[in-house]
């Protein structure tokens, strides 16, 4: 007979939105390889790491080509090596509340194992293997989904200039048309709406941008047409 998840796993269950058919794959994603080492047992959570990691990495370029049809290949690889980095990683695994729930050796708990990003980042990787595993691409989309929108959303927020404004003194500088910004898309539930957004400038729309706010995206639009208006090839069709 299988074995049920119970106490704060089961709890995690609720939060990863997925129910456990083989809890112990679970379990295995949070136990660090010193806990194992000091129970004599060598499963730890470096396996489903190195698969979470794949999957993780095929569901986020699944993700931002649909997310991102306008978006070059080596536009889409740079966005997405910066969602899957560590930095990201971490404050959404600690949100999850894994490094409560994981396994560590006495000297690991005690340096403060739980709270280090390296760990909290891995952690989050195996149980996207795990989810893998138990409950296929749907069980680990959901997650991986929920993770990228917040990913984004912090990547958004993270940016260290105002490029709305930036990008209106580079237009008045080289004498063009303000740029203008179109609403393209709304959607998600009222409490989660998700907005898209085009910059216009020059009779063309030169970036696109997502947000949980319209000003969030604008945001992102404007840095999306930073970057083109920055290249060597883009010159406008006005």
């Amino acid at each position: 007979m299988l074995r049920r998840a119970h106490g704060p796993l089961r709890s995690l269950e609720k939060r990863l939105g997925h129910r456990f058919s083989h809890p112990a794959l679970l379990e295995e994603a949070l136990t660090h390889r010193s806990f194992a080492f000091e129970v004599g047992d060598g499963s730890n959570y470096e396996r489903l790491e190195f698969l979470g990691d794949s999957v993780l990495g095929l569901l986020a370029a699944e993700w931002l080509y649909r997310r991102f049809p306008e978006y070059p290949e080596g536009e889409l690889a740079k966005l997405k090596s910066r969602l899957v980095s560590e930095p990201m990683l971490a404050p959404f695994s600690r949100q999850l509340g894994l490094g409560e729930t994981m396994r560590l050796g006495v000297g690991e708990e005690r340096s403060g194992g739980c709270n280090k990003p390296s760990l909290l980042a891995d952690a989050l990787e195996a149980v996207i293997g795990a989810l893998f595993l138990d409950g296929g691409l749907k069980a680990a989309r959901r997650l991986v989904d929920e993770f990228l929108e917040s990913a984004l959303e912090s990547e958004n927020r993270a940016r260290p200039y105002d490029a709305k404004s930036v990008l209106q003194e580079v237009a008045q500088a080289r004498g063009w048309d303000l740029p203008e910004y179109r609403d393209v898309e709304e959607s998600g539930p009222d409490h989660r709406k998700t907005f898209a957004v085009e910059c216009w400038l020059r009779g063309e729309a030169v970036g696109y941008g997502r947000g949980r706010s319209k000003k969030l995206a604008q945001q992102a639009a404007a840095a999306r047409a930073l970057e083109a208006v920055e290249s060597d090839d883009w010159q406008g069709s006005a």
